[in-house]
């Protein structure tokens, strides 16, 4: 079951397609952004509570000779809510045969960025067949890692940041540090132009798909070329945890970037070719 539309007023730019695909009893909202078939494509997975509107500007950094995917996880933006809660062991699987329903069999690059970075070291680990290289971006180790203040923590137990543009603005510095910090009304930009809201059980569903999970014990499993980004002003996550993972991880390189959580997308344009040197580098 799947139903297709063209990208429209609010949807994903570039000639995107944008379709539902019913995947493991699990229905996703998914955008692909077609290239020209030359290198492999590029699997993103977003943070706790974004939509995949949230990445525009990072896809549109990237060179359009790359297929990007990127979707929905369930009850988050124009996915269906999960009639029951998922973890990340299980959600794997479901993102891998999303994969092959979009026609993609043979290997991706796969991006994480925040949560999604946590699902992306479970599929590289849990899929490695699947997995040519790996990006993670903004991420930790879960439940075992250098954490956050508790003030910063706080604020991440709800989704009224992605709701409440005046709250995201009054928080936006405390949690996203970087050039959020001066303009903090560039967060509710990015939280909530062009993007939609799914339903509060959604994110709670998300949030509790990684509670009690951590990276920690298999890092070194992790077999693939991995880059670790991260910025020196994130308050969720720490750069020491960036430090963590490029030293457990076998293959790995760290960048590290003067900035904030949301570099990724505020500032696209200066870490979309760090992200695309690494994935043409040569084997």
């Amino acid at each position: 079951m799947s139903s297709t539309s063209r990208a429209g007023a609010g949807e994903p730019d570039g000639g995107e397609i944008v379709r539902s695909l019913a995947v493991g009893g699990r229905t996703l909202r998914v955008a692909v952004r077609s290239g020209d078939g030359s290198v492999p494509p590029l699997l993103l997975m977003n943070g706790i509570g974004a939509s995949l509107e949230v990445l525009q500007p990072f896809v549109d950094a990237l060179d359009h000779r790359r297929t990007v995917i990127r979707f929905d996880v369930p009850g988050v933006g124009g996915s269906p809510r999960p009639v029951v809660p998922y973890v990340l062991g299980t959600f794997s699987p479901v993102v891998a045969g999303l994969l092959g329903r979009l026609g993609h069999d043979g290997q991706v690059d796969v991006l994480g960025l925040s949560w999604g970075g946590g699902l992306a070291q479970h599929f590289a680990v849990q899929h490695r067949r699947r997995v040519r290289r790996l990006v993670l971006v903004g991420t930790g180790t879960g439940s075992l890692m250098v954490p956050a203040h508790p003030r910063v923590l706080s604020k991440m137990l709800t989704p009224r940041r992605h709701r409440d543009p005046a709250y995201a603005r009054e928080i936006a510095g405390l949690i996203y540090g970087g050039t959020i910090r001066t303009d903090p009304a560039r967060a509710a930009r990015v939280l909530h132009a062009a993007t939609r809201v799914g339903p509060r059980r959604g994110y709670y569903y998300q949030l509790a798909a990684s509670a009690g999970w951590s990276s920690l014990p298999f890092l070194r499993l992790i077999r693939q070329p991995t880059l670790v980004v991260a910025g020196d002003d994130d308050p969720i996550i720490p750069v020491a945890n960036a430090h963590i993972m490029a030293r457990l991880i076998p293959d790995s390189t760290l960048h590290l970037y003067h900035g904030g959580h949301l570099a990724l997308v505020t500032e696209a344009h200066e870490l979309a070719p760090v992200v695309e040197r690494f994935l043409d580098r040569a084997p």
